[in-house]
Protein backbone atom coordinates (compact mmCIF):
# COMPACT_ATOMS: atom_id res chain seq x y z
CA UNK A 1 0.00 0.00 0.00
CA UNK A 2 1.27 3.64 -0.69
CA UNK A 3 1.94 5.31 2.22
CA UNK A 4 -0.43 8.98 2.59
CA UNK A 5 2.73 11.34 2.26
CA UNK A 6 0.69 14.38 3.82
CA UNK A 7 1.26 15.75 7.02
CA UNK A 8 -1.92 15.94 8.63
CA UNK A 9 -3.16 19.71 9.73
CA UNK A 10 -6.31 21.55 11.72
CA UNK A 11 -8.53 21.47 8.05
CA UNK A 12 -12.19 22.48 8.12
CA UNK A 13 -14.60 21.37 5.82
CA UNK A 14 -17.53 23.01 4.55
CA UNK A 15 -20.26 23.55 1.96
CA UNK A 16 -18.59 25.98 -0.71
CA UNK A 17 -20.92 29.13 -1.90
CA UNK A 18 -20.53 31.86 -4.29
CA UNK A 19 -18.76 34.43 -1.89
CA UNK A 20 -15.93 31.80 -1.94
CA UNK A 21 -15.76 32.64 -5.85
CA UNK A 22 -12.74 34.77 -5.45
CA UNK A 23 -10.19 32.44 -2.88
CA UNK A 24 -11.22 29.49 -5.39
CA UNK A 25 -10.04 31.61 -8.19
CA UNK A 26 -6.76 32.67 -6.26
CA UNK A 27 -5.53 29.22 -6.26
CA UNK A 28 -6.54 27.50 -8.95
CA UNK A 29 -6.06 30.33 -11.78
CA UNK A 30 -2.34 29.08 -11.86
CA UNK A 31 -3.15 25.40 -12.78
CA UNK A 32 -2.24 23.63 -15.70
CA UNK A 33 -1.25 26.72 -17.43
CA UNK A 34 0.68 24.85 -19.89
CA UNK A 35 -2.53 23.42 -20.96
CA UNK A 36 -5.04 26.35 -21.03
CA UNK A 37 -5.37 26.81 -17.31
CA UNK A 38 -8.12 24.92 -14.80
CA UNK A 39 -12.01 25.02 -15.49
CA UNK A 40 -13.18 25.83 -12.96
CA UNK A 41 -12.88 29.69 -12.69
CA UNK A 42 -14.65 29.63 -15.28
CA UNK A 43 -17.38 27.41 -14.58
CA UNK A 44 -17.61 28.25 -10.68
CA UNK A 45 -20.75 30.17 -10.19
CA UNK A 46 -22.74 27.64 -12.50
CA UNK A 47 -20.61 24.56 -11.21
CA UNK A 48 -22.08 24.72 -7.32
CA UNK A 49 -25.13 23.09 -6.47
CA UNK A 50 -28.29 25.52 -5.59
CA UNK A 51 -30.36 25.19 -2.12
CA UNK A 52 -31.95 22.36 -1.81
CA UNK A 53 -29.98 20.30 -4.28
CA UNK A 54 -29.61 16.94 -2.90
CA UNK A 55 -27.95 15.25 -5.43
CA UNK A 56 -24.64 17.07 -5.35
CA UNK A 57 -22.25 18.57 -2.75
CA UNK A 58 -19.38 21.34 -3.64
CA UNK A 59 -16.75 21.09 -0.42
CA UNK A 60 -14.58 23.93 0.75
CA UNK A 61 -11.44 22.66 2.76
CA UNK A 62 -10.25 25.58 5.02
CA UNK A 63 -6.69 25.84 7.15
CA UNK A 64 -6.80 28.89 9.42
CA UNK A 65 -10.09 30.38 7.65
CA UNK A 66 -8.13 30.34 4.62
CA UNK A 67 -9.82 28.90 1.37
CA UNK A 68 -7.30 25.73 0.91
CA UNK A 69 -9.27 23.15 -1.53
CA UNK A 70 -11.97 22.20 -2.90
CA UNK A 71 -14.04 19.16 -4.67
CA UNK A 72 -17.77 18.23 -5.66
CA UNK A 73 -19.29 15.14 -5.31
CA UNK A 74 -22.27 14.02 -7.41
CA UNK A 75 -24.63 10.86 -7.16
CA UNK A 76 -25.02 10.04 -10.32
CA UNK A 77 -27.57 7.06 -9.87
CA UNK A 78 -29.09 5.85 -6.47
CA UNK A 79 -25.77 4.07 -5.83
CA UNK A 80 -23.28 5.42 -7.87
CA UNK A 81 -21.23 8.52 -6.73
CA UNK A 82 -19.02 10.80 -8.93
CA UNK A 83 -16.36 13.15 -7.53
CA UNK A 84 -14.98 15.81 -9.45
CA UNK A 85 -12.93 19.16 -9.71
CA UNK A 86 -10.50 18.21 -6.52
CA UNK A 87 -8.32 20.81 -6.37
CA UNK A 88 -5.53 22.11 -3.64
CA UNK A 89 -3.83 25.37 -3.01
CA UNK A 90 -0.04 25.06 -3.84
CA UNK A 91 0.40 26.59 -0.06
CA UNK A 92 -1.39 23.68 1.45
CA UNK A 93 -0.22 20.67 -0.34
CA UNK A 94 0.98 17.60 1.80
CA UNK A 95 -1.04 18.76 4.88
CA UNK A 96 -3.98 16.23 4.69
CA UNK A 97 -6.03 18.87 2.73
CA UNK A 98 -7.12 16.36 -0.23
CA UNK A 99 -7.42 13.65 2.55
CA UNK A 100 -10.15 15.09 4.36
CA UNK A 101 -11.97 16.70 1.19
CA UNK A 102 -11.96 12.77 -0.14
CA UNK A 103 -13.31 11.10 3.18
CA UNK A 104 -15.96 14.41 2.93
CA UNK A 105 -17.27 13.29 -0.35
CA UNK A 106 -17.13 9.24 0.25
CA UNK A 107 -19.49 9.97 3.83
CA UNK A 108 -21.70 12.13 2.20
CA UNK A 109 -22.11 9.66 -1.18
CA UNK A 110 -22.40 6.84 2.03
CA UNK A 111 -25.22 8.31 3.31
CA UNK A 112 -27.51 9.05 0.33
CA UNK A 113 -26.92 4.97 -0.79
CA UNK A 114 -24.01 5.10 -2.59
CA UNK A 115 -22.30 1.49 -2.90
CA UNK A 116 -19.50 3.08 -5.56
CA UNK A 117 -17.40 6.25 -6.07
CA UNK A 118 -15.21 6.65 -8.84
CA UNK A 119 -13.25 9.84 -10.49
CA UNK A 120 -11.97 10.53 -13.66
CA UNK A 121 -8.35 11.83 -14.06
CA UNK A 122 -5.86 13.03 -16.73
CA UNK A 123 -3.07 10.32 -17.74
CA UNK A 124 -0.70 13.06 -17.71
CA UNK A 125 -1.73 14.06 -13.75
CA UNK A 126 0.80 11.66 -11.87
CA UNK A 127 0.11 13.82 -8.70
CA UNK A 128 -3.55 13.29 -8.78
CA UNK A 129 -3.32 9.86 -9.95
CA UNK A 130 -0.52 9.18 -6.89
CA UNK A 131 -3.27 11.06 -4.29
CA UNK A 132 -6.31 9.18 -5.74
CA UNK A 133 -4.49 5.59 -4.70
CA UNK A 134 -3.34 6.81 -1.49
CA UNK A 135 -6.68 7.69 -0.33
CA UNK A 136 -8.60 4.24 -1.39
CA UNK A 137 -9.16 4.35 -5.23
CA UNK A 138 -7.87 1.34 -7.53
CA UNK A 139 -7.99 1.49 -11.73
CA UNK A 140 -10.81 1.24 -13.24
CA UNK A 141 -10.52 1.33 -16.67
CA UNK A 142 -8.68 4.24 -19.33
CA UNK A 143 -10.12 5.78 -22.69
CA UNK A 144 -9.85 8.29 -24.96
CA UNK A 145 -11.75 10.14 -27.49
CA UNK A 146 -12.45 9.48 -31.09
CA UNK A 147 -13.36 12.71 -33.35
CA UNK A 148 -14.95 12.01 -36.48
CA UNK A 149 -15.76 15.18 -38.71
CA UNK A 150 -19.02 15.95 -39.04
CA UNK A 151 -20.62 15.46 -42.27
CA UNK A 152 -23.92 14.62 -43.86
CA UNK A 153 -22.83 12.59 -46.82
CA UNK A 154 -20.08 10.18 -45.27
CA UNK A 155 -21.46 6.52 -45.89
CA UNK A 156 -20.03 3.76 -44.51
CA UNK A 157 -19.88 -0.09 -46.16
CA UNK A 158 -22.54 -1.62 -43.60
CA UNK A 159 -26.01 -0.61 -42.81
CA UNK A 160 -26.38 1.39 -38.63
CA UNK A 161 -29.91 1.49 -37.33
CA UNK A 162 -31.43 3.70 -34.96
CA UNK A 163 -33.02 0.27 -33.08
CA UNK A 164 -32.11 0.58 -28.73
CA UNK A 165 -32.52 -3.27 -28.15
CA UNK A 166 -29.95 -3.99 -31.19
CA UNK A 167 -26.84 -1.13 -29.68
CA UNK A 168 -27.88 -2.86 -26.08
CA UNK A 169 -27.53 -6.52 -27.51
CA UNK A 170 -24.51 -5.44 -28.65
CA UNK A 171 -23.32 -3.58 -26.13
CA UNK A 172 -23.80 -6.44 -23.53
CA UNK A 173 -21.77 -8.67 -25.94
CA UNK A 174 -18.75 -6.39 -26.74
CA UNK A 175 -15.08 -6.21 -25.76
CA UNK A 176 -15.21 -2.24 -25.13
CA UNK A 177 -18.29 -3.18 -22.49
CA UNK A 178 -15.90 -5.53 -20.69
CA UNK A 179 -12.74 -2.96 -21.04
CA UNK A 180 -14.94 -0.09 -19.88
CA UNK A 181 -16.52 -2.03 -17.20
CA UNK A 182 -19.84 -1.36 -18.43
CA UNK A 183 -19.12 2.31 -18.10
CA UNK A 184 -19.94 5.40 -20.26
CA UNK A 185 -20.33 8.70 -20.03
CA UNK A 186 -23.49 10.29 -18.60
CA UNK A 187 -26.13 12.01 -20.03
CA UNK A 188 -26.46 14.52 -17.88
CA UNK A 189 -23.73 15.04 -15.89
CA UNK A 190 -20.44 16.72 -17.80
CA UNK A 191 -17.06 14.75 -17.79
CA UNK A 192 -18.79 11.74 -15.82
CA UNK A 193 -19.04 8.02 -15.90
CA UNK A 194 -21.33 5.94 -14.93
CA UNK A 195 -23.13 1.91 -15.90
CA UNK A 196 -24.89 1.85 -19.01
CA UNK A 197 -28.34 -0.02 -18.37
CA UNK A 198 -30.85 -1.01 -21.00
CA UNK A 199 -33.45 1.78 -20.52
CA UNK A 200 -30.80 4.04 -20.85
CA UNK A 201 -30.41 2.83 -24.13
CA UNK A 202 -34.41 3.48 -25.15
CA UNK A 203 -33.98 6.53 -22.94
CA UNK A 204 -30.75 7.38 -25.68
CA UNK A 205 -33.29 6.59 -28.68
CA UNK A 206 -35.80 9.00 -27.74
CA UNK A 207 -34.10 11.94 -26.73
CA UNK A 208 -31.24 12.01 -28.17
CA UNK A 209 -29.42 9.37 -30.90
CA UNK A 210 -27.81 5.44 -31.02
CA UNK A 211 -26.76 3.27 -33.56
CA UNK A 212 -26.67 -0.19 -34.06
CA UNK A 213 -24.06 -1.19 -36.57
CA UNK A 214 -24.99 -4.98 -38.66
CA UNK A 215 -23.53 -6.67 -41.34
CA UNK A 216 -23.56 -9.94 -42.85
CA UNK A 217 -23.00 -11.66 -39.11
CA UNK A 218 -24.96 -9.57 -37.19
CA UNK A 219 -24.85 -6.79 -35.30
CA UNK A 220 -21.34 -5.66 -35.31
CA UNK A 221 -21.48 -1.87 -33.46
CA UNK A 222 -23.10 0.33 -31.24
CA UNK A 223 -22.72 4.36 -30.50
CA UNK A 224 -25.24 6.76 -28.46
CA UNK A 225 -24.98 10.31 -28.35
CA UNK A 226 -24.85 11.59 -24.65
CA UNK A 227 -25.67 15.35 -25.12
CA UNK A 228 -24.47 18.35 -27.39
CA UNK A 229 -23.39 21.59 -25.99
CA UNK A 230 -21.74 24.64 -26.99
CA UNK A 231 -17.91 25.39 -26.04
CA UNK A 232 -16.09 28.82 -26.10
CA UNK A 233 -13.64 28.97 -28.95
CA UNK A 234 -9.70 29.72 -27.67
CA UNK A 235 -8.80 32.77 -25.90
CA UNK A 236 -12.57 33.83 -25.70
CA UNK A 237 -13.04 31.60 -22.88
CA UNK A 238 -10.84 33.88 -20.63
CA UNK A 239 -12.35 37.08 -22.40
CA UNK A 240 -13.15 39.94 -20.07
CA UNK A 241 -16.64 40.10 -18.76
CA UNK A 242 -17.35 43.12 -19.00
CA UNK A 243 -16.64 43.52 -23.27
CA UNK A 244 -19.44 43.53 -25.02
CA UNK A 245 -18.13 41.58 -27.58
CA UNK A 246 -19.98 38.08 -28.07
CA UNK A 247 -17.45 35.57 -27.57
CA UNK A 248 -16.94 32.94 -30.40
CA UNK A 249 -18.67 29.25 -29.55
CA UNK A 250 -18.52 25.92 -31.48
CA UNK A 251 -20.96 23.50 -31.26
CA UNK A 252 -19.85 19.92 -30.25
CA UNK A 253 -21.94 16.45 -30.10
CA UNK A 254 -20.54 13.70 -27.78
CA UNK A 255 -21.17 10.51 -27.81
CA UNK A 256 -21.19 8.31 -25.11
CA UNK A 257 -19.52 4.84 -25.93
CA UNK A 258 -18.01 3.66 -29.16
CA UNK A 259 -17.59 0.07 -29.96
CA UNK A 260 -17.17 -2.05 -32.95
CA UNK A 261 -16.44 -5.58 -34.38
CA UNK A 262 -14.14 -4.53 -36.86
CA UNK A 263 -12.92 -1.74 -38.80
CA UNK A 264 -15.84 -1.95 -41.45
CA UNK A 265 -17.96 -2.02 -38.58
CA UNK A 266 -16.00 1.19 -37.00
CA UNK A 267 -15.99 3.02 -41.06
CA UNK A 268 -20.12 2.89 -40.91
CA UNK A 269 -20.20 3.75 -37.25
CA UNK A 270 -18.17 6.90 -37.66
CA UNK A 271 -20.00 7.63 -40.43
CA UNK A 272 -23.36 7.16 -38.44
CA UNK A 273 -22.20 9.79 -36.09
CA UNK A 274 -20.57 12.19 -38.22
CA UNK A 275 -23.74 12.44 -40.76
CA UNK A 276 -25.36 12.75 -36.79
CA UNK A 277 -23.55 15.27 -35.67
CA UNK A 278 -23.82 17.26 -38.95
CA UNK A 279 -27.56 17.05 -38.60
CA UNK A 280 -27.14 18.87 -34.83
CA UNK A 281 -25.18 21.70 -36.29
CA UNK A 282 -22.36 20.69 -34.42
CA UNK A 283 -18.95 21.92 -35.44
CA UNK A 284 -16.98 19.00 -33.54
CA UNK A 285 -17.58 15.63 -31.95
CA UNK A 286 -15.62 13.34 -29.28
CA UNK A 287 -17.00 9.29 -28.94
CA UNK A 288 -15.58 7.45 -26.06
CA UNK A 289 -13.42 4.48 -27.20
CA UNK A 290 -11.84 1.68 -24.85
CA UNK A 291 -7.95 2.78 -24.54
CA UNK A 292 -6.85 -0.28 -26.71
CA UNK A 293 -4.12 -1.02 -29.41
CA UNK A 294 -6.89 -2.17 -31.31
CA UNK A 295 -9.18 0.86 -30.63
CA UNK A 296 -6.94 3.38 -31.05
CA UNK A 297 -5.41 1.66 -34.55
CA UNK A 298 -8.74 1.30 -35.83
CA UNK A 299 -9.88 5.23 -35.58
CA UNK A 300 -7.53 6.61 -37.81
CA UNK A 301 -7.40 3.79 -39.77
CA UNK A 302 -11.40 4.38 -39.93
CA UNK A 303 -10.59 7.97 -41.12
CA UNK A 304 -11.50 9.35 -37.91
CA UNK A 305 -9.23 12.11 -35.43
CA UNK A 306 -7.89 10.76 -32.26
CA UNK A 307 -6.98 12.94 -28.63
CA UNK A 308 -3.73 13.09 -27.88
CA UNK A 309 -4.05 11.37 -24.30
CA UNK A 310 -6.04 8.66 -22.64
CA UNK A 311 -7.92 9.66 -19.83
CA UNK A 312 -8.26 7.14 -16.19
CA UNK A 313 -10.99 6.20 -14.19
CA UNK A 314 -10.60 4.60 -10.57
CA UNK A 315 -13.43 3.75 -8.23
CA UNK A 316 -13.57 3.07 -4.50
CA UNK A 317 -16.10 0.48 -3.19
CA UNK A 318 -17.86 2.54 -0.19
CA UNK A 319 -19.18 -0.77 1.23
CA UNK A 320 -16.23 -1.01 2.80
CA UNK A 321 -16.00 1.72 5.89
Amino acid sequence: MVPNLETETPVEIRRATHDDYEAVVDFTSDIWPDRGGDYIPKIYHDWLEDDGEEDRKTFLATVDGEAAGIVQAVMLTPDEAWFQGMRVSADHRRQGVSHRLTEACFEWARERGATVGRVMIFSWNAVSIGAARSSGYEPITEFRFAQPTPDPDTEGPNRVSNDPAAAWRYWTHSDAREHLNGLGLDPDESWAVRELAREDFERFADESAVFAVKNADGLAGAAYRSRTYERTVGNDADADSSDDTEPETETWAEYGVGAWEDIEAARSLFAAIARDAADCGADETRVLIPETAQCVCDVPYAGAGISDEPDFVLGIDLTVD
